[in-house]
C-alpha cells in the first residue's frame, strides 16, 4: 500500500472514532443504584460488545460484524426476540478495544417484530466497521456496558453484556472485578470466545469474565464458525 494511500484514510478513521467514542462518553465506573427507567417495557436490554483490538483484523472484525447481521436475519432469532411476556427486546451494538473505548456502532435499538430485526441486520451491515488496534481491556469494556445498560431509554426485566473476542484481558481494570461490579448491578455477562489464537480461552472466561446465574461462554474455532456460534448465543441469551 502506498504512503499516499495510508495518509488519505487515517484522518478519516480517527475522526470517525472520535465521534463515535464521544457519543459513547462514560465514567471509569457506574456510580449510584440503578434506577428502572420509565420507557418502554421489554423483556431483555443486551448490549452486544464486539473486540476490535490489536488482535483483530480488519477482515476478522467484518466476519464478526457479517455473523451479527446474518443472526438477525435468522428466524429463529425472530421467534426469540418477540417469544416473552413483553415480546419486546432492546439491543445496542458496540466496539472495543484498550481502556475506555467502548463505542457505539449501532445505537440502542427497540426490536418487537421480524421487520425491527432486519432491518436492524441492514444497520450493521451498513455500520463503519473500524479495527480500533491497541488492547484488549475486557474489564473495562464491562464496566463500560454497565453505564449503557444503565442509561437504557427501555425498561428491561433482564440485562446482559454479550461479549465477544478473541483475547485476554491485557489492559486497564481486572475483569474479575468488572464482572463483580455487573453482578452487582444485575447485569449478566456472557461470552463468545473466537480460539484463532488462544486454544484456552473458554475456562478463561468462564473463571475470570462471565457473570450470573445462567452465564456461559460458546466457543468458535476460527471465524468462519463465528456466525454460527454466536447465532446460537444471541438464541440462548434471548430466549
Amino acid at each position: 500500500m502506498s504512503k499516499g494511500g495510508q495518509v488519505g484514510r487515517a484522518p478519516t478513521r480517527r475522526a470517525l472514532l472520535a465521534s463515535m467514542t464521544a457519543a459513547l462518553a462514560a465514567p471509569a465506573v457506574a456510580t449510584g443504584a440503578w434506577a428502572r427507567p420509565a420507557g418502554t417495557p421489554v423483556d431483555l436490554a443486551l448490549v452486544m460488545a464486539v473486540d476490535s483490538s490489536a488482535s483483530i483484523s480488519q477482515v476478522m472484525l467484518d466476519f464478526q460484524l457479517r455473523g451479527h447481521a446474518a443472526a438477525f436475519r435468522d428466524k429463529a432469532v425472530h421467534q426469540a426476540l418477540t417469544g416473552g411476556p413483553k415480546g419486546k427486546v432492546a439491543v445496542q451494538l458496540a466496539l472495543f478495544s484498550g481502556p475506555g473505548t467502548l463505542t457505539s456502532l449501532v445505537p440502542w435499538t427497540l426490536l418487537g417484530s421480524t421487520q425491527d430485526a432486519l432491518a436492524l441486520a441492514d444497520r450493521i451491515d451498513a455500520a463503519p466497521g473500524v479495527a480500533m488496534g491497541g488492547n484488549t481491556a475486557l474489564g473495562d469494556c464491562i464496566v463500560q456496558a454497565v453505564h449503557q445498560l444503565d442509561t437504557c431509554p427501555y425498561s428491561a426485566d433482564r440485562r446482559t453484556i454479550d461479549l465477544v473476542s478473541n483475547g485476554f484481558n491485557n489492559g486497564g481494570l481486572d475483569p474479575r472485578s468488572a464482572r463483580a461490579h455487573a453482578q452487582a448491578a444485575g447485569v449478566g455477562v456472557n461470552g463468545l470466545v473466537i480460539l484463532d489464537e488462544y486454544d484456552w480461552l473458554e475456562p478463561y472466561y468462564r473463571d475470570n469474565v462471565v457473570a450470573g446465574e445462567d452465564a456461559f461462554v460458546i466457543a468458535a474455532a476460527n471465524r468462519h464458525a463465528f456466525a454460527d456460534a454466536f447465532l446460537a448465543k444471541l438464541v440462548r441469551e434471548v430466549v
